[in-house]
């Protein structure tokens, strides 16, 4: 299916990540879906697109007509079935645990159309593994995205075993519609940004362990000594410390080797709550004005 061709897509997750893929598609002129079994993400999730839109529109970045088309593009379906039922893409943006994948992938492929690209935007996990949970292994391929979206231009677009050269050709072009810089990378363990991601997130952790230097000076070593747009540890943050932590044990038991092993502090931070910014703690006090 040539990405030409693609017109409706469906986004499943109305969290950070699902509500910023649906703006991006809802800007480049797709008709989106966005499905949630909890309705007040939903909710919650159209308030925050139109508030990125209304900002872009108050620095000049956006039109204010393209605010108002990208924000007519977009609808809400409670039904996962009726909300599958027309899609040319579905990407799915849920949590990152293979059995609710897996779940969601074998009930896509009886209620999406034969035609259609089932995408995941895992950040780690087996693109195979998911698409052997359907009868379409050549139409399942990945699609990672990085948060926030609407503002970091890399797509990792990730080739699974039986994923077919076509549906990786249209994924390449939706990713560049849609405004993004696409790599392709094939399917292992942590791909190529999570891979080398984590172990940088990891290392910093361990220095802050071992009381190198403040999470602060880690994060302003890696900014001003290596320009870095942002430090590890406030990466972390804004990814959650829990999604790091699932992601890590993943890569360890996957790949093995202590550089994938999570330290202590990590646990314990995740164990007490400290989730990052979602959470008002982390590395960083969220909680304060400015953050």
């Amino acid at each position: 299916m040539p990405e030409s061709s693609i017109q409706t897509v469906l986004v499943l997750g109305a969290g950070t990540m699902g509500n910023g893929i649906a703006q991006v598609c809802a800007m480049a002129g797709y008709h989106v879906t966005l499905h949630d079994p909890q309705p007040e993400a939903v909710k919650r999730a159209l308030s925050t697109i139109r508030g990125n839109l209304d900002k872009g529109v108050e620095r000049g970045k956006v039109t204010a007509d393209a605010r108002d088309t990208a924000l007519a593009n977009l609808r809400d379906v409670a039904h996962v079935d009726e909300a599958a039922s027309d899609a040319d893409l579905v990407i799915e943006a849920v949590p990152e645990r293979m059995e609710i994948k897996t779940s969601i992938f074998s009930q896509l492929d009886r209620s999406a159309p034969p035609h259609a690209i089932l995408a995941t935007n895992t950040s780690s996990l087996s693109v195979s593994r998911i698409a052997a949970a359907t009868a379409r292994p050549d139409r399942v391929i990945g699609l990672h995205f990085f948060n926030p979206v609407h503002i970091m231009k890399l797509l990792e677009v990730v080739r699974g075993r039986e994923t077919s050269a076509e549906t990786v050709d249209a994924g390449l072009e939706f990713a560049r519609r849609i405004g993004k810089e696409p790599i392709v990378v094939t399917d292992t363990p942590g791909f190529a940004s999570s891979r080398l991601g984590v172990i940088l997130g990891l290392e910093a952790m361990r220095m802050v362990e071992q009381g190198v230097a403040s999470p602060q000076d880690i994060d302003k070593a890696m900014e001003l000594g290596y320009n870095h747009p942002m430090g590890p540890l406030k990466l972390t943050d804004l990814v959650g410390l829990d999604v790091r932590l699932g992601i890590a044990d993943y890569l360890h038991g996957e790949l093995g080797g202590d550089q994938y092993r999570a330290p202590e502090l990590l646990r314990s931070m995740v164990a007490e709550g400290k989730l990052g910014k979602k959470s008002g703690q982390g590395f960083y006090d969220w909680t304060q004005e400015g953050r």
